[in-house]
């Protein structure tokens, strides 16, 4: 038998599409069009415009609101306060002619007085921090926190096991992997670095250091320290990075289990096999990344979607075309 719908008498609900089980509590408001989803729980004062759809099992905490043109998907949480906005150059009584579309993938979870704004995607089981201000699409599993939102990690990151001895065991409360470990059968290599008055040098030989000849390069340089690089996965590319100058993180994941891998010196390289999920981020200010790739350049070789990429290795369902 079907669970009611629960509608406090202080609330106005005037949607007909409210799924099985879902609670709204008092001071909310419901309008005709939007679409609520089962075993949903709308907290006190919240507001659903008509163009909205919300999935299941979703939790809206008190003070939320949204306006036409948001989308949620399944088993997200947004706290108390959190604001979005649909239009990117508000007028009044002069609304555009199609609102912003804004996405909040399945899993992700909201904190109390983040700002979202118009347009913007959050992506499955991604976290933004309380009071954190969202500019730009959140991928995956970030961790996004400041004004302006910022990655500083990913969820449920491991952070790689440090090759050099002299870095000591890690604290007993941060768990650590090796490369036996790295999602996807990435490797971490360390080379040699040889130092004297002369400066510092660093080689290494194809065939014996790497598994293949590259058959292109990219340096990237120059990043913002809140900005993303990567975001994908390649389906036949190996990819050998290292870190020139300066110092950046590395997300890598297969679908099972993620590990952040600093890089930091270019005696310190990482291997990243194909289909591997992998994106850089967190750069300083004088950081140099060199990339040797396995492959020339082939567009259909990108994996970007990190739906699609769980759907590729089956870890997810097939995502909609």
């Amino acid at each position: 038998m079907a669970e009611p719908v629960f509608v406090h008498p202080a609330a106005i609900c005037e949607s007909p599409s409210v799924g099985e089980g879902t609670r709204i509590w008092a001071f909310a408001h419901v309008l005709p069009g939007a679409q609520i989803g089962s075993h949903c729980n709308v907290c006190d004062g919240v507001f659903i415009e008509n163009d909205v759809v919300v999935g299941d099992r979703v939790t809206l905490k008190c003070g939320v609101q949204l306006w036409d043109g948001i989308r949620i998907g399944d088993d997200v949480f947004i706290g108390p306060n959190a604001t979005f906005a649909n239009d990117p150059f508000p007028r009044s009584r002069r609304p555009p002619a199609e609102f912003s579309r804004t996405e909040i993938h399945d899993g992700a979870s909201i904190g109390a007085n983040a700002t979202i704004l118009p347009g913007i995607t959050v992506g499955q089981r991604a976290m933004i921090g309380a009071g954190a201000v969202v500019t730009r699409d959140v991928p995956a599993n970030a961790k996004v926190v400041g004004n302006p939102g910022q990655i500083i990690g990913y969820v449920d990151d491991t952070p790689a096991e440090r090759g050099d001895p002299a870095d000591g065991p890690a604290p007993p409360t941060t768990p650590r992997v090796g490369d036996a470990d790295l999602p996807g059968g990435a490797r971490i290599i360390d080379l040699p670095v040889h130092s004297d008055m002369r400066g510092a040098l660093v080689a290494g030989e194809f065939g014996d250091v790497l598994p293949f000849l590259p058959q292109r390069y990219f340096v990237v340089f120059g990043v913002p320290s809140r900005h993303v690089r990567g975001e994908h996965a390649h389906r036949t590319c190996a990819q050998y990075l290292t870190c020139l100058a300066g110092s950046l993180a590395v997300h890598l994941d297969d679908g099972d289990h993620r590990v952040e891998v600093e890089l930091d010196s270019p005696g310190r390289g990482l291997l990243i096999p194909p289909m591997t999920w992998a994106s850089q981020f967190r750069y300083s200010p004088d950081a140099v990344l060199l990339v040797l790739a396995s492959h020339a350049y082939r567009a259909d070789d990108y994996v970007r979607d990190y739906g699609a990429f769980l759907a590729e290795i089956g870890s997810g369902p097939t995502p909609p075309h």
